[in-house]
């Protein structure tokens, strides 16, 4: 039991401020040790470490511990002093009578400290641990406190989060802004979010990072910032082995949908440490389905007849997931690390759209002209094999500045058909148009970096390093129509294009960062070259074009944190980031994705970059914890998918710069401690949306006040029993052509623990509905005066119950089983 808690309350948070120092004193003495935790041997991160005068007891300075429980305390004069340290759960750690000289390195070695049995006790009762942390730079927050997540992915622990928000078709956003660069474990995956979070199972994640103005040592790409994936850890040696399963019920509505959602999964960790190697092995499966609907209404406006084309029918996704993942970490002493690291898998994802249109019809001069029905039979199958390899190597040197070098290479295959056909109604033997169209698109991606941290100085860390990308991204797009006469497939050549993208990045950075008294700091600058080619072509050899387009440019950022006392604290911060196309928004040529609709990007897109400016505050009440951050984004280039008419019953989606976009808005959260039984924690977004520009010759200018809330509420009662409910809703947003509706997902999750927590059942009810309100449903509306509207409802399934389980066969250990992801094909899949 000791181990357990031990280990949960190094997750805590303890904010402990120490007066300022007057001014820096010119002794190049140094005191360094190193705090790990007396049963454990790990290490103890955020220990707050005080140096006192031995004589009078008067505060000198103090310091935080890293990582790794490692502390350096410089420019101290010659003297005696005594050391404190102080960590929530853990006795008072004090090493007395310290005799430092003139430009002396005391070295204090490994220091233990032994948990507060007392508040171990107490901690044992209520069974609670702190939801959220605030660093200087980024909110923590533990992922476990997020029932309804169970048996899920990283995408169902993220909807939790005061700023982030997810709506119908999974699309994540914070601040109401999306596009995220994922971190696994501290190292970029440069993809995108949905996809790499879809792939990372819930319970593999100890704490979710939320880095809404991240640091120039970060990569600058990711418009809404970065969120960095904890997964679950220690550091004991031996042998950890864990099995999670997923068994979805059946579903409670059918949606007059053709075949009913299949849900179950299973993943299996083994992880084994020596004090030199560190092996982790995984592999799972998961099939997620979801029913629904989509109900729809067009018109479009063409040489003075309206017509106009409602529809309702099927929306309906099939989901599967296979991955093998193994790394193998070798420490051969304290000063080298190496890592070797492999991933591979398949994905395939399935939307089904089978759409009635009941009163397809033309109108002119106040007269119909004409009314049919037809059936429109669609499958889109996206698919994905990917291989990925990667080697890490790291060497910390005596004066403790350490080097740390990466490489990483990515194997993709993305494709996937759709076909497309309308048929009659009610006989659907009546074909009126086959089509079908497929994609090959190779991916192949690499990653070189090279990072240097200096010693500890007197201002601070110094750190500074280079990265290299290189994208080469092919694509060969057929589309295919069948003469309903001769039977014979025939090529569209207007939808039929070969692609070929490279894509270069050189980039450079140096920061510093460090506290000084009541202040924490950081700043620092990045610089980045981009160097980007993309070659198209069609099939009959009349388009042949090649668009070119770099930049250099500087990504400045700095934050600032004042601590005014040990509960209360300041925050500011400014940081400039990037967000990249995609191969997929800049293809010109169309891509049917159902009878309606055709989509196709901008060859010459560009890039949107990103000015953030926040100013926050943390307030500690006891128990209870408060903060509040208002913030202002501004974006340039902004990419909207907006919409023009193809022909009278055909709309045409393109990815395009609109123009620019302001955000000014306050993000709050609290995480209140109402019984020592009963906790709550609340979040929400609210900000001001304004988008002015042009697109396709007309302006753009439109505003709106958005918010989204989540409220999560947990109930821990007797026998390791506990019952949590939760509830997000996000408000309808403004786009540069219409409005995204509203979205409402409310979740109940009742869980049970036994056998000291190596077995743990939960049972999930989520996007409750009942028929009592339209959850898990969203409206999407875009318009353009005397051209075109449309309306679209997604209704996807509601009342889904599932049961997970957990068992840890040996649970001698934590699961410290650390896995690469993908850093280039997530995002074009």
């Amino acid at each position: 039991m000791l181990l357990k808690i031990s280990h949960l309350l190094k997750k805590s948070y303890l904010a402990l401020v120490f007066v300022a120092v007057p001014a820096f004193v010119s002794s190049q003495s140094t005191v360094k040790g190193r705090f790990i935790d007396e049963y454990e041997h790990a290490p103890i991160e955020y220990a707050s470490v005080a140096l006192y005068q031995l004589a009078d007891s008067a505060l000198v300075t103090g310091v935080v511990s890293g990582e790794d429980g490692a502390f350096v305390i410089t420019d101290v004069r010659s003297g005696y002093y005594y050391l404190t340290a102080h960590f929530m759960g853990y006795s008072t750690k004090t090493v007395g009578d310290i005799n430092i000289s003139d430009n002396q390195t005391l070295d204090l070695g490994v220091l233990p400290m032994s948990a507060d049995q007392q508040l171990l006790d107490e901690i044992e009762v209520t069974g609670e641990k702190v939801t959220t942390m605030h660093k200087v730079d980024r909110q923590v927050y533990q992922a476990d406190k997020f029932k309804s997540s169970k048996g899920g992915n990283a995408t169902d622990v993220l909807r939790n989060l005061p700023s982030v928000s997810i709506n119908a078709n999974g699309e994540i956003s914070a601040r109401g802004t999306s596009g995220f660069v994922v971190l696994i474990n501290g190292k970029p995956v440069q993809s995108d979010a949905q996809m790499v979070l879809g792939q990372i199972p819930a319970n593999s994640v100890q704490n979710v990072e939320l880095i809404t103005a991240p640091s120039a040592k970060y990569d600058p790409e990711g418009k809404a910032g970065l969120i960095n994936i904890i997964t679950t850890q220690g550091a004991t040696n031996g042998t950890f082995i864990q099995v999670n399963t997923r068994l979805g019920f059946p579903s409670v509505e059918d949606y007059n949908n053709t075949e009913r959602p299949k849900r179950y999964g299973i993943d299996f960790t083994v992880n084994h440490r020596t004090d030199k190697w560190d092996i982790s092995l995984g592999t799972g499966y998961q099939r997620n389905d979801i029913n629904g609907r989509r109900e729809g209404d067009v018109s479009t406006l063409v040489n003075d007849t309206i017509h106009g084309f409602p529809s309702d029918g099927e929306r309906s996704f099939d989901e599967t997931n296979y991955s093998g993942s193994l790394t193998v970490g070798y420490t051969p002493n304290k000063s080298d690390s190496y890592s070797l690291g492999f991933y591979g898998g398949k994905r395939s994802k399935d939307r089904t759209a089978d759409i009635l249109y009941y009163d397809n019809h033309a109108i002119y001069d106040g007269q119909r002209v004409y009314t049919m029905q037809y059936y429109n039979e669609n499958l889109r199958i996206r698919t994905s094999d990917f291989a990925l390899g990667s080697f890490d190597y790291s060497h910390l040197f005596n004066d403790k500045s350490r080097i740390s070098t990466s490489f990483l290479y990515e194997y993709t295959l993305l494709g996937g058909p759709t076909t497309n056909r309308n048929l009659g109604w009610p006989d659907t033997s009546f074909v009126y148009q086959d089509e079908y169209n497929t994609n090959d698109n190779p991916l192949h991606g690499v990653r070189f970096q090279v990072d240097y941290q200096s010693k500890p100085l007197s201002i601070g860390n110094l750190e500074m390093g280079y990265q290299f990308r290189n994208l080469n991204h092919t694509g060969d797009f057929v589309y295919e129509r069948k003469n309903n006469e001769t039977g014979i497939w025939e090529l569209v050549p207007e939808f039929s294009s070969s692609v070929d993208l490279q894509r270069k990045i050189h980039s450079g950075y140096v920061q510093l960062s460090g506290n000084y008294g009541r202040w924490d700091y950081a700043a620092g600058l990045r610089t980045e070259f981009m160097d980007r080619e993309l070659h198209l072509k069609d099939k009959t050899g009349d388009v042949d074009t090649t668009y070119l387009y770099d930049f250099l440019k500087l990504y400045p950022s700095a934050s600032l944190q004042y601590a005014l006392n040990q509960d209360l604290k300041l925050k500011a911060a400014y940081s400039k980031r990037v967000e990249r196309t995609t191969t997929f928004k800049m293809n010109p040529f169309p891509e049917r994705e159902h009878s309606e609709t055709l989509e196709q990007g901008d060859p010459e897109l560009l890039p949107e970059f990103i000015d953030l400016v926040e100013l926050g505050v943390v307030r500690d009440i006891g128990e209870h914890s408060f903060f509040a951050t208002g913030y202002y984004r501004y974006v340039q280039n902004l990419v909207n998918r907006v919409n023009t008419v193809y022909n009278d019953t055909i709309l045409n989606r393109i990815y395009s710069n609109v123009g620019n976009a302001r955000n000014l808005g306050v993000e709050i959260g609290g995480d209140i401690k109402i019984k020592k039984w009963w906790s709550v924690f609340i979040g929400a977004n609210i900000y001001h949306n304004h988008i002015e520009g042009s697109f396709d010759n007309l302006p753009v200018n439109n505003s709106s006040w958005n918010y989204s809330i989540n409220v999560n509420t947990t109930l821990n009662l007797a026998n390791q029993w506990s019952i949590q409910g939760t509830v997000n809703y996000l408000s309808a947003k403004n786009t540069a052509q219409g409005e995204d509706g509203r979205f409402f997902s409310p979740n109940l999750t009742v869980s049970k623990s036994i056998m000291n927590d190596r077995l743990e059942a939960t049972l999930q009810w989520l996007n409750i509905d009942m028929g009592l309100w339209d959850a898990n449903e969203q409206r999407i509306t875009t318009s353009r005066p005397d051209d075109f509207y449309t309306t679209t409802n997604y209704v996807y399934e509601v009342d889904v119950i599932s049961l997970n389980i957990r068992y840890n066969l040996m649970n001698g250990t934590k699961n410290k089983a650390r896995f690469i992801k993908s850093e280039f094909g997530e995002k074009e899949f």
